[in-house]
């Protein structure tokens, strides 16, 4: 269905793929040898191994989506959006959890 959109998901998987290396090999290599000072800059480095790990996830992902039918799509959505929000508000899987032992 969205197959015309498969070659821009392959670029931007690509790009993510290799600035994700990038940023893997700087920070771990300044966890052994400490070059870059606390502050901004290694937190931006952070927040980029963080967040870039999940979006690269959902590029290739959809990528991989584009080739097969809209229900697999939906799923894959559905289920990222899912890691998303559990990313960014921890508390509602605990929410969630103490909705079904309650009404189990």
């Amino acid at each position: 269905m969205f197959k015309g959109l498969e070659p821009i998901f392959d670029i931007l998987g690509e790009i993510l793929a290799v600035l994700l290396v990038i940023v893997y090999a700087v920070t771990l290599l300044n966890a052994k040898v400490g070059f870059i000072e606390p502050g901004a800059l290694l937190n931006v480095l952070n927040g980029i191994r963080f967040y870039g790990s999940i979006a690269l996830i959902g590029v290739v992902g959809l990528e991989a989506m584009c080739k097969r039918n809209i229900i697999l799509l939906i799923l894959f959505l559905a289920v990222l959006a899912l890691v998303v929000v559990l990313m960014f508000f921890p508390e509602v899987f605990d929410t969630m959890v103490s909705t079904v032992t309650a009404a189990l």
